[in-house]
């Protein structure tokens, strides 16, 4: 009888999954190998992590009303590139498709009037930032999804607690389960100083409220509305090479100033509304500036508060118009199955793909989920390498001299569909020649995956990664 009523209790559990996930059948797969595995326990988990289709359009319905009570006033504002012929990059008069598929990706256009700095780690991102915050005169918002109670992270905070003082207003945003660690002494100091600090969906209530899966992995400092940064640095002394265990820690930022601010701003913006529940519709946080540059740059957002996987999609249509070269850095290599097929595509048809992945991960795991995708994409002419001086966690694309783009998003399921995520995509010649300048550096201290050895590897490495791979769209 209990045999019987276990069977039919397993049987449900499935069927609620398959249900629930038919627009993810890589998830429900996945969720499903959890269930036979862990019956019951499987359950609770998939009831408290996964991805609720209720929670997104809650959140959704939250995250976008606050744009387009500005939007009118943005786009009056900006230099926005709404037609083919106003891009500077040639190439695009043979890409229409590309341009239109970005130019309606999202509600964060293609704007024109700019000018970006690619930082190429920690010690030069974190001078760059914290210099443009001792500049402030109005305002300082930071969000990042680590922010840690170490060195650097002190020196950030004397810096926001000063100018705090000094009457600017400063705001911060955390991620709750990114940055759970954080001392409540180093908080209560952010809030008595004048700091407004805030977590984005703190540890325990995501859980209680199902929401565990929605996780801000962005990392912005706007300064007066002029000057912005964003990319894959964290603050903390990692970050610097400071931790034995991982070593020097290589990862890419932008700093961007002109229009592109703007959309960083409202970003921000957005974010703070889900974090604080407070509404700021102020257009004194997005001031007239000088036009000291004309680089081309779009500032593209993805999460459960919009109706489109932008980043995924830029990727993807990108990839996939590639006629040269798709150059990628990771730290976690788990595409979904369109960027795959897109990267193997490439590939056959001879287009250059190659992609640095870290040699030393900080998740066993997501190495081995990554190592899983190799065999099949070596095979079709994709060369990957293994970066060897420490640990890359640079997220880079450059197609062709098309485009480069920098962020947070990596490239996986995680950051795809599940993350709050953001990405800078640019597209001339300086900043696109400074990515491509900086990959082929970290080509030299890379490490090539060479095939036939790679096919050559054991079975229980093999079985590990399979079992890994069954759980990637989770990872």
């Amino acid at each position: 009888m209990w045999l019987l009523l276990a069977l039919i209790a397993f049987v449900l559990q499935m069927a609620a999954v398959l249900l629930l996930e038919f627009r993810n059948p890589s998830k429900a797969v996945a969720w499903m190998f959890i269930l036979f595995c862990l019956p019951l326990l499987g359950f609770i988990l998939y009831y408290f992590i996964a991805q609720d289709y209720r929670q997104r359009l809650k959140i959704r319905n939250r995250g976008t009303r606050l744009f387009r009570e500005i939007k009118s006033h943005l786009w009056d504002r900006a230099a926005v590139v709404d037609q083919v012929s106003g891009m500077h990059n040639p190439e695009f008069k043979h890409n229409l498709r590309l341009f239109n598929l970005l130019n309606h990706l999202s509600e964060t256009p293609i704007t024109g009037c700019n000018t970006t700095r690619v930082l190429t780690d920690g010690e030069e991102a974190f001078a760059a930032m914290l210099h443009a915050m001792e500049q402030a005169k109005e305002h300082i918002h930071v969000e990042f999804y680590i922010f840690r109670h170490d060195s650097i992270g002190t020196k950030f905070q004397d810096v926001m607690i000063r100018k705090a003082k000094e009457g600017v207003k400063v705001r911060l945003i955390c991620d709750g389960l990114g940055s759970y660690k954080l001392k409540r002494s180093f908080i209560r100091r952010f809030k008595d100083s004048g700091v407004e600090f805030h977590f984005f969906l703190p540890a325990m209530v995501s859980v209680l409220n199902r929401r565990i899966n929605y996780r801000n992995h962005r990392k912005i400092v706007v300064v007066d509305g002029t000057v912005g940064f964003l990319g894959g640095i964290n603050v903390g002394d990692d970050y610097l090479g400071k931790y034995p265990d991982m070593g020097y820690w290589r990862d890419t930022h932008l700093e961007v100033q002109g229009d592109a601010v703007y959309f960083l701003q409202n970003v921000f913006l957005h974010d703070w509304r889900l974090a604080a529940g407070e509404k700021i519709v102020d257009m004194a946080l997005f001031p007239k500036h000088q036009c000291k540059g004309d680089e081309q740059v779009q500032i593209l957002s993805s999460g459960p508060d919009l109706n489109w996987n932008a980043i995924q999609e830029m990727c993807f249509g990108s990839i996939s118009v590639a006629k040269e070269r798709i150059w990628i850095t990771t730290p976690y290599f788990i595409p979904d199955e369109g960027i795959f097929e897109a990267l193997k595509t490439a590939a056959v048809s001879g287009v250059d793909v190659r992609i640095i992945i870290p040699d030393k991960a900080d998740s066993r795991l997501v190495k081995l989920a990554s190592l899983s995708y190799v065999e099949d994409l070596i095979t079709a002419g994709v060369r990957f390498y293994e970066y060897q001086k420490g640990f890359i966690h640079a997220k880079v694309l450059i197609v062709d001299d098309l485009l480069g783009s920098v962020g947070t998003a990596n490239m996986d399921m995680r950051s795809f569909f599940c993350n709050f995520e953001l990405t800078a995509v640019m597209f001339d010649p300086q900043p696109i020649g400074h990515l491509v300048a900086d990959f082929q550096e970290d080509l030299t201290h890379s490490k090539e995956i060479d095939e036939e050895a790679f096919h050559k590897r054991g079975r229980a490495q093999k079985a590990a990664e399979i079992f890994c791979r069954m759980l990637s769209p989770m990872l």
